[in-house]
C-alpha cells in the first residue's frame, strides 16, 4: 500500500474505461466496458466499484453496456459532508442513469448497494427498467429480521449497532493498513473465501482519505433515522410495491446476512420474481462463484418474460 492512500488506488486499469460524471449534485467515478442496453452495478460495504470487474466483462460480452459506480463516499467519487440516506443515495443513482443518457437501466446492487437499488425501484421507478438485488433484503425486511429474534439476528445487524459510536469505528477500520476489513471480508466470505490479493486491493481503497467515515455514515442513517420523521417517510414510500421484474440472488452461506434475512422480500414486489439461492456461497456471490452468478444473471437478462 502507499504510504498515503488517494483515489488513485480506485483507479485500477482493465478492459474498461474510467471517468468521472456530474449526477445528484455531486461527481461520480464510473467505470464502463461494453455497448447495448445499460446495466448499471452498484457495490456494498467494505467494497467499491472493483467488486464488479468480472461481471463488466461477461455483461459486455453478452451486448450489455455495464456500468460500475463508486458510491457516494467511496472510492474516487465524491465524498460530502451528508447525503448518505438511502432516498438521496436512491436519487444521485436515479440521476446517474439520466447523465449517462439513457431514460432507465436494470440496476443491480449488492449488499448496501442492493438496499440503494430496492429504494430506487420505489422512488425512482421509471428509470428501473428490471431489478438484480444481491444479499441484500427489501430495507423493510431487513428492519424486521433486525428487530425480530435476537438470536437469529443477522450479523449485519450487530455491525450496524456497532457503528453508532462517533469516530471510534471508523479508528477501528483503518487501522493497521485497514486490517479488520480484510477479516471482515474472510469472515462473510463463503467456503475458499476471497483471494488474498482480492482483500488487499479492498484494504487500499478503504484506506483513502474520510472512506471509513463516509462509508458507516449509511450505517448511521440507517438505525438513527428509525425514530425520527424522514424515517418513517422512508418506511412509508418503501411499502410501494415493485412494478420492475426482480431477481434476488443470495448465497446460502451467507453469514453476514443469512438467507432467511432475505427470504419474504418479494411481499414487496407485484411484477415477476425469482428467488435464486446460490449454494457454497457468501455473502459475495458475484465475486467467490463468478461464473455461476453470470449465469443466472444473463440468463434471467436474457429471458423476455422472466417468471411469468
Amino acid at each position: 500500500m502507499s504510504a498515503r492512500p488517494d483515489e488513485s488506488l480506485a483507479r485500477i486499469p482493465g478492459p474498461w474505461t474510467h471517468r468521472s460524471v456530474h449526477a445528484g449534485n455531486g461527481m461520480f467515478h464510473v467505470v464502463e466496458a461494453g455497448e447495448g442496453p445499460l446495466v448499471l452495478l452498484l457495490h456494498g460495504f467494505p467494497q467499491f466499484w472493483w467488486t464488479w470487474r468480472h461481471q463488466l466483462e461477461s455483461l459486455a460480452g453478452a451486448g450489455y453496456r455495464a456500468v460500475a459506480v463508486d458510491l457516494r463516499g467511496y472510492g474516487a467519487s465524491d465524498k460530502p459532508p451528508r447525503g448518505y440516506d438511502l432516498p438521496s443515495l436512491a436519487g444521485s443513482m436515479a440521476g446517474l442513469i439520466r447523465a449517462l443518457g439513457e431514460t432507465c437501466a436494470v440496476v443491480v446492487g449488492h449488499d448496501w448497494g442492493g438496499l440503494v437499488a430496492w429504494t430506487m425501484g420505489a422512488t425512482d421507478p421509471k428509470v428501473v427498467h428490471r431489478l438484480v438485488t444481491v444479499s441484500a433484503p427489501h430495507p423493510l425486511r431487513l428492519r424486521q429480521a433486525i428487530l425480530g429474534n435476537p438470536f437469529g439476528r443477522p450479523k449485519a445487524g450487530r455491525h450496524l449497532l456497532g457503528y453508532q459510536l462517533p469516530l471510534l469505528p471508523e479508528r477501528r477500520l483503518t487501522k493497521h493498513g485497514a486490517a479488520q476489513v480484510g477479516r471482515l471480508l474472510d469472515a462473510w466470505s463463503g467456503p475458499g473465501g476471497l483471494q488474498e490479493e482480492v482483500t488487499a486491493t479492498y484494504r487500499d481503497a478503504f484506506s483513502i482519505p474520510t472512506v471509513a467515515h463516509c462509508a458507516l455514515e449509511y450505517h448511521r442513517w440507517f438505525v438513527r433515522s428509525q425514530l425520527r420523521p424522514d424515517g418513517m417517510r422512508y418506511r412509508k414510500l418503501m411499502r410501494t410495491e415493485l412494478e420492475m421484474p426482480t431477481l434476488q440472488l443470495h448465497g446460502a452461506s451467507d453469514t453476514c446476512m443469512p438467507p432467511r434475512a432475505a427470504q419474504g422480500s418479494s411481499r414487496y414486489v407485484a411484477a415477476p420474481y425469482r428467488w435464486r439461492l446460490l449454494e457454497g456461497v457468501g455473502h459475495f456471490p458475484h465475486e467467490e462463484r463468478p461464473e455461476q452468478f453470470d449465469a443466472e444473471l444473463l440468463g434471467w437478462l436474457g429471458d423476455p418474460e422472466p417468471d411469468r
